[in-house]
């Protein structure tokens, strides 16, 4: 079963926004666990623009479900990452004046920093997720780098989505593929939403989790946070 990771930095980015603590980012994380999410995610940028690293110091201890932290391993993400003991880290190669993540890692030819990486977070316990394009040699350089999961780059599918969708979903098929044959777990993430998420699911159902922020976040105003989750919970259940 996918489990569906809800991204709360929308809602560190409305916080920081007027300043303050509202609205409270902690009772949202809960408040989605609440409402089903099987698991929260933040990603924190040196820039503070969203979740901040105290953040993530607060919400540690109060997730019961999946606690995922992406980031750029930069040496005070790790240092971080290694004090808080996620369940899951997500490796993300994004620049410092990202907008948003805007790419995967090439495993070849970031081999040696990835497995240092890879091993550094593995010792304390933590899976270790290394972000991709829909690249079958990028999943298999992920495996040779020693993590445990590849997060599929999902932006290029949700943009060819609404033209062809098994065109869109192509590539991924045989990327998901090599990393199921190298042994390694599936996530996705990146403009997954209401819309294109079901069929993401059905044509690769041994993705083992979903996380999403941007497009949830923005269907929330609207109906609801609670409603919401559920909804996209119905879309990735969806037979």
């Amino acid at each position: 079963m996918t489990r569906l990771s809800v991204n709360i930095n929308k809602i560190a980015t409305l916080r920081n926004a007027r300043g303050g603590s509202l609205p409270d980012v902690a009772k949202a994380a809960l408040d989605c666990e609440r409402f089903g999410a099987e698991g929260i995610t933040v990603h924190p940028r040196p820039d503070q623009r969203h979740i901040r690293y105290d953040d993530v110091r607060t919400i540690r201890p109060l997730v019961k479900t999946e606690f995922n932290i992406e980031g750029n391993p930069i040496p005070s993400f790790v240092d971080l990452v290694d004090e808080v003991v996620p369940n899951q880290v997500t490796l993300v190669p994004d620049a410092h004046d990202a907008i948003t993540s805007n790419a995967g890692w090439d495993t070849l030819k970031n081999k040696a920093f990835l497995t240092e990486v890879c091993a550094e977070f593995k010792a304390h316990g933590i899976r270790t997720s290394i972000f991709i394009d829909p690249d079958p040699d990028m999943a298999e350089g992920a495996a040779a780098c020693g993590a445990d999961r590849v997060e599929l780059y999902t932006a290029d599918y949700a943009a060819e989505y609404p033209l062809d969708r098994d065109i869109a979903i192509a590539r991924y098929i045989e990327t998901a593929k090599a990393a199921r044959s190298c042994g390694l777990g599936l996530n996705a993430g990146h403009d997954l939403s209401l819309e294109n998420l079901a069929w993401f699911i059905h044509t690769i159902p041994w993705t083992d989790e979903v996380s999403i922020g941007h497009a949830l976040i923005c269907d929330a105003l609207y109906m609801g946070l609670e409603q919401t989750i559920q909804s996209y919970l119905s879309q990735i259940r969806k037979k």
